[in-house]
């Protein structure tokens, strides 16, 4: 066995001790969560480990297949969130555990096809203007008439037929990656300040107008969603990537003020902007009104202490839709504070297996790419868990994995799935695993070959 094999197959025995350890600690504790609340240990127990298990199992295996030089710490990670989210929405309701259940095999069916289509990231780049076009129309899909919905103040779902998803929620990932593929190419003429504006030295406007034409549509576009808190998480995501593609500091403090002033703005302007910081200041003060699910959202943390109140022993069920805004308070009270930290630390555990990906890659735009993609990631669980303990205003943002939710999972999966493929091409580049042609590149091997056979044959027949 060579040792770049060596090296690969060791990830892959990490990844799959860890995702049984993940797929452990989700049986255990749906057991707990049943004996609280119904004192019996639920008849269901081998078939849904089971069911666990071979989900697990399907996504390591599709990654041991398409990525084995992949980092072997996301996968278990994230399949941790994703069970202890799924224990959770079961033990608060019957019919969304099995809904979530088929969102899940949906979203790790999505993993694997990402994976599959998505042979070389370097490939996306050259689709950048397909990837803006397509996240550009999903934001302004809910405004179509007859297919958009509104739900809480925001117009953000897509009705068709049956099917009710959020489109802005892949919006995201199409955006982030015409933003690498745009910042890749461009970054040292971004970088070269050129322009004079006062003290400030700015690039050419030719440079840095597509960019800021996306990003600003992509922003307003929100706003007209009313959709405040996806609208936080693009400017953010637009100023990250824009740093680090440049490594200019000044990007990062302007970004900062024009985020500042955006934020004055919006509470000057917006009816729901002043009721979430009135919320977030003073919430017992609208605690008969809007101001009661952040109010049970903190007796809730409060009743949970230090160790909790135990799996199925809480009463999350007084916090309306807790199982999408306010399932980290859910665990705040069954889990207490050391529960909590612990989710907290998984979701700090992926940002740094995120970032360390973008750390090793060598080509800009997968490096731009996979900070990106980290960032998404890391803004939501900050927008979220921030809102519900009032660190800042809440606003409506699934905490990725493990809120209830079929556009989040799905997207998360896919986003999972594509920081996964970086982590595999660097491998490869570096000589950790062998770089071998991918299935697509065979086949236009296979391809070529016969054309040239045929046209050898061509001419000795002439």
């Amino acid at each position: 066995m060579s040792a770049s094999s060596a090296i690969a197959s060791a990830r892959r025995s990490t990844e799959l001790g860890l995702v049984v350890m993940a797929g452990a600690i989700t049986g255990a504790a749906y057991t707990l969560a049943s004996l609280g609340k119904n004192s019996t240990i639920p008849p269901v127990i081998v078939p849904f480990l089971v069911a666990v298990l071979g989900l697990l199992l399907i996504a390591h295996i599709a990654t041991r297949v398409l990525a084995r030089g992949a980092d072997p710490t996301l996968l278990p990670l994230v399949a941790l969130l994703n069970g202890l989210g799924y224990v959770m929405i079961a033990r608060l309701s019957d019919r969304l555990a099995g809904l979530h259940t088929t969102w899940t095999l949906l979203a790790v069916i999505a993993y694997v096809v990402t994976l599959f289509v998505v042979q070389r990231a370097a490939d996306l780049a050259r689709y950048k203007w397909t990837f803006f076009a397509v996240g550009a129309g999903l934001l302004v899909l809910p405004l179509v008439p007859g297919i958009g919905a509104s739900f809480g103040g925001a117009r953000i779902w897509v009705s068709i037929g049956p099917a009710n998803f959020q489109p802005g929620e892949f919006a995201k990932i199409a955006l982030a990656i015409f933003f690498a593929g745009y910042l890749a190419e461009r970054r040292e003429l971004i970088a070269t300040g050129t322009w004079h504006v006062g003290p400030l030295r700015l690039p050419e406007p030719r440079h840095l107008l597509p960019i800021l034409l996306a990003w600003g549509f992509s922003v307003v576009a929100m706003v007209g969603l009313k959709d405040l808190g996806a609208s936080l998480l693009f400017f953010s995501l637009f100023v990250v990537m824009l740093w680090v593609a440049t490594e200019r500091t000044s990007y990062l403090v302007i970004g900062v003020g024009l985020f500042a002033g955006a934020a004055y703005a919006a509470w000057k302007l917006f009816d729901n902007v002043q009721t979430r910081v009135a919320i977030w200041r003073d919430p017992w003060a609208q605690y008969e009104g809007k101001g009661y699910q952040i109010v049970q959202a903190m007796f809730a943390l409060a009743n949970g202490g230090t160790g909790g109140t135990g799996l199925g022993r809480g009463s999350p069920n007084k916090i309306p839709e807790v199982q999408n805004d306010f399932i980290f308070a859910a665990f705040g009270e069954e889990l207490g504070l050391f529960g909590a930290t612990a989710i907290l630390i998984s979701f700090m555990l992926i940002m740094g297996a995120g970032f360390r990906v973008a750390i090793r890659s060598e080509r800009p735009f997968e490096k731009i790419l996979a900070v990106g993609l980290t960032t998404i990631f890391g803004l939501q669980a900050f927008i979220i868990i921030g809102g519900v303990i009032r660190v800042v205003p809440l606003t409506g943002i699934t905490l990725p994995f493990v809120s209830y939710g079929g556009s989040s999972l799905l997207a998360n999966y896919v986003l999972l799935a594509l920081l996964m493929r970086i982590s595999d091409s660097t491998a490869r580049r570096s000589g950790e695993v062998p770089d071998e042609l991918t299935i697509g590149e065979r086949f236009e091997a296979r391809r070529a070959r016969r054309a040239e056979a045929s046209a050898t044959r061509a001419r000795a027949s002439r």
